[in-house]
């Protein structure tokens, strides 16, 4: 594994919507800069997500020197400033965790709301709002934004092409929300990595992703399939969940490019042991 690197860097802005695909980008203490700090929620402030409803994956997303832009079909684009204003501030759960977050503009909402055609409000979580890790798999200072839990999402170029191998399909690596792609490995290589540098930047790996619904929502026509989960489920399953990818904890901030060398250095127990 001597041609390690860093083939793609993907930020999600805003939960469960459309990526960007960036060729640098900050690291602060939640993990990428803009990654996952803008979520919807229901009129319960319960998190919205494509697994509730698939139409979330239409919604594209574009990152400028000072804007979010968001555009959806059928709807004029919404432009949102990078650094949110003070607004109300909403107790929003996700998952288990609840976290103050402060509602963006009514002019959102009500994009949002119209094309989702359900009562929604988006959120932004401010830097105040601090956001811990399972203490399970991470270290007390650790932190991430409104991920599903890690600040990072790894996974191998190889892996990609080892499932599509096996369904004899060409799903793109989108389908799978990752951070982080690396190349120059076997395929599920990063099953076994436990502690790695990309870059300057060193990461830990403590467990494998289980996956839902979401990877199997074309994210260009927002239906839903059977793969890959069906294969998957032949293939990866563990204790009846399925794997693909690794969450990952950074040890420190900085900025990282792709074409980042990637070093392993340490190696563990194959996660999950298939």
């Amino acid at each position: 594994m001597t041609n390690l690197m860093l083939r793609d860097i993907y930020v999600y802005p805003v939960k469960s919507l459309a990526g960007v695909r960036v060729s640098s980008c900050s690291i602060v203490a939640t993990g990428f800069k803009y990654d996952r700090k803008w979520m919807l929620i229901d009129t319960d402030r319960q998190f919205l997500s494509q697994r509730r409803l698939p139409k979330m994956a239409l919604i594209k997303t574009v990152l400028t020197d000072s804007e979010l832009i968001l555009s959806a079909p059928g709807m004029d684009n919404l432009s949102l400033s990078l650094e949110p204003k003070t607004g109300e501030i909403i107790n929003s759960t996700i998952w288990h965790d609840q976290v103050d977050t402060l509602a963006v503009s009514d002019e959102a909402d009500r994009w949002f709301s119209r094309f989702l055609q359900i009562e929604c409000r988006l959120v932004y979580q401010p830097d105040t709002a601090i956001r811990p890790v399972n203490p399970a798999f991470a270290k007390p200072e650790d932190q991430a934004a409104l991920s599903d839990g890690f600040p990072f999402l790894l996974v191998s170029e190889n892996s990609l092409l080892a499932l599509n191998d096996a369904m004899q399909l060409d799903l793109p690596m989108l389908r799978f929300r990752p951070n982080l792609v690396v190349s120059g490995c076997e395929s599920y290589a990063e099953d076994t990595w436990r502690d790695i540098t990309i870059g300057n930047i060193g990461f830990r790996l403590p467990k494998p992703c289980s996956r839902c619904s979401v990877p199997t929502i074309d994210p260009e026509t927002g239906k839903t399939g059977k793969e890959p989960l069906s294969t998957l489920n032949r293939l990866r399953k563990w204790q009846n969940k399925v794997y693909f990818g690794q969450n990952a904890l950074h040890n420190e901030c900085g900025i990282l490019s792709v074409g980042d060398s990637v070093h392993i250095n340490l190696i563990g127990d194959r996660q999950p042991p298939l």
